[in-house]
């Protein structure tokens, strides 16, 4: 027992969003099952992230759905209404997450402490995680496992994917060299690197004997993206951005030399299959939110950003605060170099 409260026999996990952070979880919920197999785990989660997760060993999931707006709090009561939590870890710090722990009912509410319980998250819970000092984002998650006894340790992951992606992957792409994947689109424009530098490096990267495969998802922006990366390429890389579920995309990272990504899903997805990743960071810092445990060969102008625009160091600013502005022009090509002779 640990902050008073018992083992759990059912224990809920809030996390609905987004890829890198329920890659996190998943190596908290499976260090949970090492120590306690016995517990019985439901997660709430996201649409697109179920697609991801599902089939994990020892998870019922119930998904919700953001795009149905309050029909997805009303089939979310409706789906939880039979059942009683021991323990609700409530692990997002969202408005929207916040409503949604109202339909899941538990004894325990375990939420953020309150420095990190931003948008109202210690209003909805009833206990709080340890205070910690400048945590990744995943070592705040292991401190949802502390609160019920569970001895952490460093993490690893087993996700749920097998022959069938990985078969796949050997089929679309050619076996006759070693290859690097570039995922070069985050979430959020701001964050991506330009199409010349990356493919400046894909032209570096193929030059030094690796194939260069471009991931990543569906949407026009991304698609956009990826052509303008080839077009400024001198060299003929392999597109493979849209052609992939989230379950193979994990088996084309599992099998790459290296992954060059900004602050995206598919960085902590190659994390979770045991692939090296150079981030590239400027508006977020790396130390709390960059691919674990690769955070030190990140490619970083974030502490630099953050003083222009504070007039002070990171370490004496709240931690997690984010610089802003179009600032990913700051990295240099060079910089990426160093960081790939260093990794391969």
């Amino acid at each position: 027992m640990l902050g008073q409260i018992p083992k759990p026999k059912s224990l809920c996990i809030l996390r609905l969003s987004a890829i890198g952070d329920v890659c996190h979880a998943v190596a908290m919920v499976q260090q949970i099952q090492k120590q306690y197999p016995e517990i019985d785990i439901t997660w709430v989660i996201g649409k697109v992230e179920h697609m991801l997760l599902k089939d994990l060993p020892g998870v019922t999931f119930v998904i919700f759905d953001k795009s149905k707006g309050l029909q997805a709090f009303k089939d979310l009561r409706m789906q939880l209404k039979e059942q009683k939590f021991d323990v609700l870890f409530h692990m997002q710090v969202a408005l929207r997450a916040s409503i949604a722990s109202l339909c899941i009912p538990a004894k325990v509410r375990i939420g953020f402490d309150k420095s990190r319980a931003k948008e109202g998250q210690w209003l909805f819970t009833n206990h709080q995680i340890a205070p910690q000092t400048e945590p990744h984002v995943l070592e705040g998650f292991m401190g949802f496992a502390k609160m019920i006894g569970v001895e952490t340790s460093a993490p690893s992951w087993l996700m749920p994917f097998g022959e069938v992606e990985r078969n796949w992957a050997k089929a679309s792409i050619p076996q006759d060299k070693f290859y690097v994947v570039i995922s070069a689109a985050a979430s959020k424009a701001e964050r991506n690197w330009h199409p010349q530098g990356y493919a400046q490096v894909a032209d570096y990267l193929i030059e030094q004997g690796y194939q260069v495969v471009l991931c990543g998802g569906p949407s026009d922006f991304e698609r956009n993206l990826a052509t303008a990366i080839e077009n400024n390429a001198k060299s003929k890389l392999l597109n493979l951005v849209g052609k992939t579920n989230l379950k193979q995309l994990l088996a084309v990272l599992e099998s790459a030399k290296l992954v060059i990504a900004p602050d995206t899903g598919p960085a902590h997805m190659a994390v979770t299959v045991n692939t090296p990743v150079i981030g590239l960071y400027a508006h977020s810092n790396p130390k709390r939110t960059g691919p674990f445990p690769y955070q030190n060969y990140a490619v970083s102008v974030y502490e630099k950003c953050i003083r222009e625009q504070q007039g002070k160091p990171s370490n004496e600013l709240p931690w997690g605060v984010r610089a802003k502005g179009e600032l990913m022009t700051a990295i240099t090509v060079d910089m990426v170099k160093e960081k790939i002779t260093e990794l391969l």
